[in-house]
């Protein structure tokens, strides 16, 4: 499919590895001048060189900024002044009770989960509406719909994305701008496997993958791992002109695993 993206620059957030990286592999397949972001100059270069092999034209701006900071988000900000494109992609999670969570880790979750985007959307979304036109897209998660016991932080940031997503999309009435999260579910990432490894260390990848799905989230459809070029590809279809229709929505990616029908 088309989805016309070319003269568009997006920043995706976190975009060095993971489902960024395939978010922003989507978008230069699809024409747009991708700003890759990373918090080291090696891994911003890797991802670079990674496109750069699928995609030999692929137009790429690195960009080394810690988004999860104050000065992060003010770097990037002055390297970009102005995107088409917003993905907030930039988020970390970790797997402990409610009772071992600390206020340090609580701030932390907020900090990066929360603040990046805000501060970011705070900034590119208000020169979208001067322009009339832009797309905001806010990577939340199936456990904002259905908050996990072992990550109550992280669960809580994610809900609190759909709430953010909800308002910044009540500014975009009358223009071509729109604001919308995206919900995966659980998605084969570098880290996700590692998660898996811990809980059934004795066990092949591929066997573990299964294990987790059939025993941690049996309510999944698919019954399997996400693959993040799936995601990649979604977000690339709602950051296009052939979405302009959806806004203020939550686009679940997840597989089937929550059990609502909104």
């Amino acid at each position: 499919m088309n989805l016309n993206l070319n003269g568009k620059t997006a920043l995706v957030t976190a975009s060095s590895g993971g489902i960024g990286l395939e978010i922003a592999r989507a978008l230069a397949a699809e024409g747009a001048k991708v700003v890759i972001n990373g918090r080291t100059q090696a891994s911003v270069e890797q991802a670079v060189a990674e496109i750069r092999t699928d995609l030999p034209h692929a137009e790429m701006i690195p960009l080394v900024a810690d988004n999860g900071t104050v000065a992060g988000c003010n770097h990037s900000i002055s390297q970009v002044p102005e995107v088409d494109i917003l993905v907030n992609n930039l988020g970390i999670y970790e797997a402990v009770g409610f009772f071992a969570e600390t206020d340090q880790a609580w701030q932390q979750m907020f900090d990066v989960n929360i603040m990046s985007g805000v501060r970011l959307a705070r900034h590119y979304l208000r020169g979208m509406l001067k322009l009339g036109h832009g797309r905001i897209v806010f990577i939340s998660s199936e456990s904002g719909l259905s908050p996990a016991p072992e990550m109550a932080h992280y669960s809580a940031t994610k809900t609190m994305q759909l709430g953010i997503a909800r308002s910044l999309a009540e500014l975009t009435k009358g223009t071509e701008v729109t604001v919308n999260s995206v919900l995966p579910g659980p998605t084969r990432t570098e880290s996700v496997e590692k998660f898996i490894r811990n809980i059934f260390p004795d066990l092949p990848p591929a066997e573990a993958g299964r294990r987790f799905m059939s025993e941690n989230r049996p309510t999944s459809l698919i019954g399997r791992l996400i693959d993040p070029k799936e995601i990649g590809e979604i977000v690339a279809f709602v950051c296009s002109s052939r979405a302009s229709v959806i806004n203020e929505s939550c686009i679940r990616a997840e597989g089937g695993l929550v059990r609502t029908v909104f």
